[in-house]
């Protein structure tokens, strides 16, 4: 005889998407989740340092310091309400030989992909707590494996994956914690850059809505069911395993 699940029927439903609060969103991957979401039927927010594109809530941020990242949340919660879910999509680098990099770059790089990502979901997660919302920090394929040239990007993405872990830990059955692990994008994020920090022409990047798809994925999780760690890349991409 077949056992029957005993869990209510709304536990089973994947989520709606409601309103997303994304760091970095107004370029790249950032700006590929916002539009997912939008798609999704949800209303996305945005903690930049420029706007974002016509219509989407926004509040002005540098998230390399945190006190202002955490004003920048409250204005958002006043404005558009709690969020439901935060994606921390926003990073930067400064590539280089690590003798060669300024230390206050080098710094800064930390204190925007890593202090920025612990401000912002510090600052979220009492609303998530009570909507049992749902994280999704944003590591990288260089916070697998450490690279060339990519001191602070790799240490910054190292540490991302850890807070995301031990953060699952801590709000296990309160908060959802997923850690999305995306390789290269085909994203404005290697413009500017000396050519031996930039991709080959011929280096397979994957479209960020791509990616961004699976951050839907990841939000309509029912409660109770969590992705704890997603690993997406395009099918050439070189940086793993």
């Amino acid at each position: 005889m077949t056992q029957q699940s005993t869990r209510p029927a709304a536990d089973l439903a994947p989520r709606a998407i409601g309103t997303v609060y994304v760091t970095g969103g107004s370029s790249g991957l950032g700006a590929a989740v916002v539009e997912a979401v939008r798609q999704a039927g949800g209303t996305p927010a945005v903690l930049d340092r420029v706007p974002p594109a016509d219509g989407v809530a926004f509040a002005a941020v540098d998230l390399a310091d945190s006190a202002v990242a955490a004003a920048a949340v409250a204005d958002l919660v006043e404005r558009v309400g709690p969020p439901s879910a935060v994606v921390t999509a926003a990073g930067t680098d400064a590539c280089g030989p690590l003798a060669e990099i300024d230390p206050e770059a080098w710094e800064r790089v930390v204190r925007v992909n890593l202090f920025g990502t612990v401000a912002v979901v510090r600052a979220c997660l009492p609303s998530l707590e009570q909507s049992r919302g749902t994280v999704v920090t944003v590591s990288s394929t260089l916070g697998l494996r450490g690279a060339d040239a990519a001191t602070a990007y790799s240490a910054s993405k190292f540490a991302v994956r850890g807070f995301s872990q031990a953060l699952a830990a801590e709000y296990a059955g309160r908060v959802g914690v997923t850690c999305l692990v995306p390789g290269g994008m085909r994203t404005a994020f290697f413009d500017g850059r000396d050519e031996r920090f930039r991709p080959a022409p011929d280096q397979d990047l994957n479209d960020p809505a791509h990616t961004a798809a699976t951050v839907i994925t990841a939000l309509r999780q029912p409660v109770g069911s969590e992705i704890r760690e997603m690993l997406v890349m395009a099918s050439r991409e070189t940086s793993w395993p």
